[in-house]
């Protein structure tokens, strides 16, 4: 399939990928700055992304709901919800109304996860093409750029107010992109989702790594501008490389990886990944200047781009169609429960042992990562054989 194909699929998921990325990149490079305005010591910093976390995971547990119920307008109400959710922690210097605005930036960015997932999943599923690794080089395309951006202007002494202010402004253009014209309003009278489920294991096992990446992935986001200008003795435009290059290498990646399934199975690049991955956090971790910082940052996001990806591409292919959105939240939920554990548990290595360390820990979950790889190999086998026998 070419890449043109792909995007033609992919024309109304890759704005809302694109708009969660422009707010998440940028809110990276003002780390320093807006850690700083609230007065957070670095545990408090982690108690404060760990309740952006909880809105996260508060908000994909009703996502499938949402996306039933407004149809073709889910994915771009849920980039405006997210243009509107990130203004809001930037106007204030108060440590209670900050993590107050970040429960809500982070219930913003935890919705469109979902939905933008569960609709790619379904693309997917109904063309037999592989969009994931696309979508998300998008994400991290986004990201990338916008952390470097923010970060320039950041270092030209912007507020956080102004750059904030023109990512809304573009969120309503992505917003606008990303309404499906071709997906039927919901039917009047149409049944509502159940509100139990029985999910298949793969659910579980899935988001279990899901949760290892996204872990990995925030914490490369929240704390490598602090490692480099903290740690290494970086200025603030030299702190923004840290995660524009997580951004850049991680897009990198994933268009790999989008070429690389048509070869490779997904159980078997997310292997190798994690291994590479990990690879890239220890050099990160030990490294004596902020150039070797960037090179670990660079690998980590290399092997890090196709963990997630890859594993709600398999987690959608071997569930049912009626339990896909389902099964993608799920799966989001526990991942996202990396953001969870990850603020504070970094938060609180960094405390007691410095950055290093935290970054140390990062590598050893990546290189864990592949054992969890077992049952969901195990059920994509079974398919396999079923798919075949019939």
């Amino acid at each position: 399939m070419s890449i043109l194909h792909a995007i033609t699929l992919s024309r109304r998921t890759l704005p809302a990928f694109a708009a969660e990325g422009i707010f998440w990149g940028a809110f990276a490079s003002y780390t320093p700055q807006l850690k700083d305005s609230i007065g957070a010591d670095d545990g408090t910093w982690g108690l404060v992304l760990l309740v952006s976390a909880i809105g996260s995971i508060s908000a994909m547990w009703f996502a499938p709901r949402f996306d039933a119920r407004l149809g073709r307008m889910a994915m771009a109400v849920a980039c405006l919800w997210i243009g509107l959710a990130f203004q809001l922690p930037m106007w204030t210097t108060s440590l209670v109304l900050f993590t107050a605005a970040m429960l809500l930036a982070g219930s913003s960015a935890g919705l469109l996860d979902v939905v933008m997932n569960a609709r790619l999943s379904a693309i997917e599923a109904k063309t037999g093409r592989s969009l994931m690794n696309l979508n998300h080089a998008t994400f991290s395309f986004a990201y990338g750029s916008s952390a470097l951006f923010a970060g320039l202007l950041r270092d030209a002494g912007t507020a956080p107010q102004t750059t904030f202010g023109l990512l809304g402004a573009l969120a309503l253009l992505l917003a606008a992109a990303a309404r499906q014209r071709e997906l039927p309003p919901r039917a009047p009278g149409a049944p509502e989702p159940p509100r139990r489920i029985s999910l298949p294991p793969v659910a579980y096992w899935g988001g279990a790594i899901v949760l290892i990446g996204f872990l990995c992935e925030q914490a490369t986001e929240a704390w490598s501008a602090l490692h480099i200008e903290r740690t290494l003795g970086g200025g603030a435009a030299e702190g923004a490389i840290g995660p524009a290059m997580l951004g850049f290498t991680m897009c990198v990646g994933r268009l790999g990886g989008q070429f690389a399934t048509a070869r490779v199975s997904e159980a078997r690049l997310t292997t190798l990944a994690a291994l590479v991955s990990a690879s890239g956090a220890a050099l990160a971790a030990l490294a004596p200047t902020p150039p070797v910082a960037y090179l670990g940052f660079g690998v980590l996001g290399l092997g890090l781009s196709v963990i997630c990806p890859m594993v709600f591409a398999l987690v959608g292919r071997l569930s049912a169609p009626e339990q896909r959105p389902a099964v993608i939240s799920r799966a989001a939920v526990i991942g996202y429960s990396g953001f969870f554990i990850g603020p504070p548990f970094l938060g609180a290595l960094s405390e007691a042992a410095g950055l290093r360390a935290a970054f140390l820990a990062v590598a050893l979950l990546l290189a864990l990562a592949p054992l969890l790889l077992i049952p969901l190999r195990t059920a994509a086998k079974t398919a396999e054989a079923t798919a075949a026998a019939r």
